[in-house]
């Protein structure tokens, strides 16, 4: 089973039932999912904007958030001092650098649908942290 690490921008394709929900669920089949902490807290956050801009769906927004609690995700702490380093050298966020970072310490192939950070993905050297 491949290792790989998922970031809020695919669980929530996922969860919430956008365009790209059929191409991360073939990203991950058969993938031992690893995620930092702060993934549990961006996919609230999108759920909250969801919510904010359709009120009229906030049940339906709220059940499918609560799956989230059914995906096997191991929570992965990160380096915080190396992603710091890491976010300024690759002009990444703190947070979208955890997910990267996570990617090269436990050898796994990045989930995203996150533009930047999958270029980051690209140019960072797969060199272990």
């Amino acid at each position: 089973m491949a290792a790989k690490v998922v970031d809020a921008s695919a669980i929530a394709a996922l969860l919430f039932g956008e365009p790209e929900a059929g191409s991360v669920a073939d990203q991950l089949r058969d993938g031992q999912l690893f995620a930092p902490p702060l993934l549990w807290l961006e996919v609230a956050n999108v759920c909250l904007k969801k919510m904010r801009r359709h009120p009229e769906l906030r049940t339906s927004l709220r059940a499918a958030f609560r799956l989230l609690d059914g995906l096997t995700i191991e929570r992965a702490d990160v380096n915080h001092g190396e992603v710091l380093d890491m976010a300024n050298n690759a002009g990444l966020t703190v947070y979208d650098a955890s997910y990267l970072w996570l990617a090269r310490k436990v050898d796994a192939a990045l989930v995203t649908l996150d533009q930047q950070l999958a270029s980051a993905d690209a140019t960072v050297p797969q060199k272990r942290v």
